[in-house]
């Protein structure tokens, strides 16, 4: 599961598919509607604010709304909750090693998006976050050799058994 704090326009197709599918389990996991992944350390965020459903329906508008930009329909009627207003805080360290992680997938699989992503100024959140100086989030699993940002102790290379160090 990959919940990115990026800007849902960043991602290509492929991935703005997924992060909408993604999201959904994250919107169902944390309305205790399924028994797997309640554990997933992308969801801390989410349930550290004051009312992680209304964050995670925030979210998911957001993509829906780029979604929508871009002439794809998503259901829109799988959001549980109306918008709001809610925002949480994610760092410029979060959102540099994110933008690391999609330029990597990108180069496998979108060229052309990625020349997009390089062509821009700054790194763009998805409206969902507001933007805060920091480290990489101690919630994410990351290999201190990919970090672009020097990774404190407790986010350090923290791989559970997937097989791979292609996280999403």
């Amino acid at each position: 599961m990959r919940l990115w704090s990026l800007h849902p326009s960043l991602l290509d197709r492929i991935g703005l598919v997924a992060l909408w599918r993604e999201a959904l389990l994250a919107q169902k996991v944390l309305f205790g509607a399924t028994e797997g992944y309640r554990h997933h350390p992308q969801l801390e965020r989410f349930r550290q604010s004051r009312n992680p459903v209304c964050l995670i329906a925030n979210y998911l508008w957001s993509v829906a709304d780029e979604a929508k930009e871009r002439g794809y329909n998503f259901d829109v009627s799988k959001i549980k909750m109306k918008r709001g207003k809610i925002t949480i805080p994610v760092t410029e360290g979060q959102l540099a090693f994110e933008l690391t992680h999609l330029k990597q997938k990108l180069r496998r699989r979108d060229k052309k998006q990625l020349q997009l992503v390089d062509k821009r100024e700054g790194v763009k959140a998805n409206p969902t976050f507001k933007v805060v100086k920091g480290p990489i989030a101690s919630w994410e699993r990351t290999p201190r050799w990919k970090s672009p940002i020097k990774a404190s102790p407790s986010n350090r290379w923290r791989h559970r058994g997937r097989g791979r160090d292609d996280h999403r």
